[in-house]
């Protein structure tokens, strides 16, 4: 039997911290999603504006994060956060979340993504091998298997230590790093024809598809028509369901707070460096993008694969291998950095009495073995579902809506806390922080008004935890 641990090593410093929040958050999105984008709002400037709103939420929320991460050096993150400020109950349904949609079926999507780009190399394991079938529904692909082995693989070798899963996230995410900066800079110098020009012609007027679908149901472009008003409101929110989920989980380096050196410095500086860094990539990747192709590529690739479409413009025919390799170590990175991060939730969770008793355990190496296992269990379960895309869809809400509350809590712990010491003070405050808070206030109202379906199932998932949540404290004081 293993020997057991009961606290955790501080071992990572600011660099290694900087790449959690970086490997994290740069998954399979930037590749994919600026097509959708283009297509709810049609024009260059603000397929540009929604990347750089994305950003500017983002590192808003970032910094801002930096305050609490210093009051609170330790395990658990968020959960910690909105534990302080609200009660044990919003904490919980924010665990409760975070395990049954959040980190999970994003584990499992961006799984699935890497096991999709490796087919490109070994077709045996794409999605259109079918291992097993049930009547005319349910499927289970090689594409999903090997998914599952990829996370069963990551969360295995994090059960070894930090130090292990440390060396995997800083080796691929500088990789992946670089090699967007190369995409970059390759696309602006190395293309013979530019659509720059012609593609900023459309300026920041919103435009509307009405794409039709050919015989063989592929969605073909007839055009734009100029549209105007809340409709306006309604495309730029819709589109930014995916530079959302794109930008999403740069918080996973609060919930290893208790391992990093040095924590109230380097957690929220870590913030701000990774969520600066990936956000100037992701507009520089997107400028890049409208110097590379017309926006009716832009809008259209060929299966949806944007930076397919780039790179082989760019690079020619080994354009699409170069792509699917970079991909490949994108997607291994994110998903070692959320498999890493999100256990140390449950953990603290389980300290409190709201989570599985063994999940608040670390084993010889000093990590929460149970918990990256159950961690694990479900992300397989999501994989094996198919229904990870569907989950993902509620995911920018769920995520902004507790995003602006954990912020909010910045405001209520200054009157209830004023005394705990806080080594860094969000930056702008109060101006910054109420800002996001308006910010992501308004794109969860217009969520809930022009994509209702990504919203409620969301929210009911959300609400299931209050029941759990009462049987656990009743569990934990019995009368």
């Amino acid at each position: 039997m293993s020997e057991q641990t009961t606290s955790f090593k501080p071992s990572l410093g600011l660099l290694d911290a900087t790449m959690v929040v970086a490997g994290s958050m740069i998954g399979s999105g930037i590749f994919i999603v600026s097509a959708d984008i283009t297509r709810h709002v049609g024009s260059a400037g603000l397929l540009i504006g929604v990347w750089v709103i994305t950003g500017i939420m983002t590192v808003i929320a970032a910094v801002s994060y930096g305050e609490l991460s210093s009051m609170y050096p330790k395990a658990g993150g968020q959960y910690v956060y909105l534990k302080e400020a609200f009660n044990p109950l919003v904490g919980f349904l924010y665990g409760w979340s975070f395990f049954a949609v959040i980190q999970t079926a994003t584990i499992a999507a961006v799984g699935v993504a890497f096991a999709r780009f490796t087919a490109y190399f070994i077709p045996a394991i794409s999605e259109k091998n079918i291992l097993f079938q049930m009547g005319d529904g349910y499927k289970i692909s090689a594409a999903q298997i090997v998914s599952i082995a990829v996370i069963v693989f990551l969360t295995y070798i994090n059960t070894k230590g930090i130090k292990a899963g440390k060396t995997i996230q800083t080796i691929f995410t500088s990789t992946k790093l670089l090699a967007l900066f190369g995409l970059i800079v390759f696309g602006f110098f190395l293309v013979k024809e530019s659509f720059w020009n012609e593609n900023w012609k459309t300026g920041f007027k919103a435009m509307q598809d009405f794409g039709n679908k050919d015989a063989s149901g592929v969605l073909q472009p007839l055009g734009w028509q100029s549209i105007a008003g809340v409709t306006v409101l309604g495309a730029i929110v819709a589109s930014m369901t995916g530079s959302i989920f794109s930008s999403d989980a740069w918080n996973n380096v609060t919930f290893i707070a208790g391992e990093i050196k040095n924590p109230k410095r380097n957690v929220g500086l870590s913030l701000f460096l990774g969520t600066m860094i990936v956000s100037v990539i992701y507009i520089t990747t997107n400028l890049m993008y409208l110097h590379v192709l017309p926006l009716n590529k832009v809008a259209f690739p060929q299966e949806d694969r944007l930076a397919v479409e780039a790179a082989s413009v760019i690079f020619g025919s080994a354009g699409r291998s170069i792509i699917a390799i970079l991909i490949m170590i994108s997607t291994f990175g994110c998903i070692n950095g959320l498999v890493l991060a999100g256990a140390r939730v449950y953990y603290t969770m389980s300290l409190d009495g709201l989570f599985f008793r063994k999940a608040g355990t670390l084993n010889s190496n000093a990590v929460p073995q149970w918990s990256l296992w159950a961690q694990c269990v479900v992300a397989a379960i999501l994989c094996l579902s198919g229904s990870y895309g569907q989950l993902l869809d509620m995911i920018s809400f769920v995520a902004v809506a507790f995003y602006v509350l954990t912020i909010a809590g910045i405001f209520i712990l200054r009157k209830k806390q004023p005394d705990i010491e806080r080594p860094y003070k969000a930056f702008g405050y109060p101006f910054l922080p109420l800002l996001y808070i308006l910010m992501g206030t308004g794109f969860c109202i217009l969520l809930i008004i022009y994509k209702p379906s990504y919203t409620w199932p969301g929210l009911i998932i959300t609400l299931l935890g209050i029941p759990i949540y009462y049987m656990l404290v009743a569990r934990k004081n019995p009368s």
